[in-house]
């Protein structure tokens, strides 16, 4: 026992090696990719705040009411975003939306593909395996030093963060909705002809897309639970007064910000659920 403590493997001194190596040599690439990931959290800031609230809201209960085909979820859609707008944490919404919005479009982007190619690659995913379940189970504080010291205060760290910790979702479950995929069904595409491409959009992804809805909609809600730890690194939105609620012992404000979380966790999820039948 004391032997094992005296001749400790010096694993935190590699790491922060590593890191100082990144900012080293890397610091051109890093810029970059702050740079963009900035201008794209801009650009859906500028959509959600440039209209005036009533008008953001008609257009998510519009978009509610063609995804869904439901009155009761578009109306409860209207008086959630009303109900957050009589609270006084509008900007937050709007603030929190875009960097739920920004993580979920990168973790699907990165996700979908590598999924689908874990499914084709059995090696594939028994390499990805271990460093998925390190992505979901190492603590989020642990990478978010890393991910400030290389991106800095703001969206893009508690962004890049959200990233790490969302990603295995659309990954694990598209690539289990692709190798579910009936062996009849790929047959038939084989004996018409087509493709592997033909196959995959034709016939793969149609079967596999109830999981890779679920996948979206799995990463949305961890995007969210990510907002108080993205306030942490300086990210605005509704996790900063839930922070300010905590330092000062307000329940009040804390739950306020906390209902406002839970409305928007609630309206995105009926958005894209799946019922069960992979109807959604």
């Amino acid at each position: 026992m004391e032997w094992l403590e005296a001749n400790r493997l010096p694993i935190g001194n590699y790491a922060e090696a590593f890191v100082d190596w990144l900012t080293t040599n890397f610091t051109g690439f890093f810029d970059a990719i702050q740079a963009g990931l900035e201008g794209f959290i801009d650009a859906i800031l500028w959509l959600l705040e440039t209209p005036h609230a009533f008008v953001v809201v008609g257009a998510f209960a519009l978009i509610a009411y063609a995804m869904r085909r439901s009155i009761p979820i578009t109306i409860f859609t209207v008086l959630g975003f009303l109900l957050i707008i009589n609270l006084g944490y509008w900007e937050e919404t709007t603030q929190t939306l875009a960097l739920v919005i920004a993580s979920t479009t990168v973790c699907m982007v990165i996700g979908v593909p590598i999924g689908i190619a874990a499914a084709r690659r059995p090696w594939l995913y028994a390499a990805l395996r271990p460093v998925l379940d390190l992505m979901q189970t190492i603590p989020t504080f642990v990478y978010l030093i890393p991910a400030l010291i290389l991106f800095g205060l703001g969206m893009v760290p508690g962004l890049v963060a959200t990233v790490i910790f969302a990603l295995p979702s659309p990954i694990r479950l598209t690539r289990l909705g692709i190798a579910s995929t009936p062996l009849q069904l790929l047959e038939a595409g084989d004996a018409f002809g087509a493709t592997a491409f033909q196959r995959l959009m034709k016939v793969e992804i149609p079967y596999a897309a109830p999981q890779i809805m679920a996948g979206l909609t799995q990463t949305i809600m961890l995007s969210l639970s990510m907002v108080v730890i993205a306030a942490l690194v300086g990210a605005p939105g509704l996790g900063v007064p839930v922070l300010r609620a905590l330092n000062s012992i307000n329940v009040g404000n804390g739950f306020e910000a906390g209902l406002a979380i839970v409305l928007l966790a609630i309206i995105l999820d009926r958005f894209f659920r799946v019922d069960e039948g992979g109807r959604r």
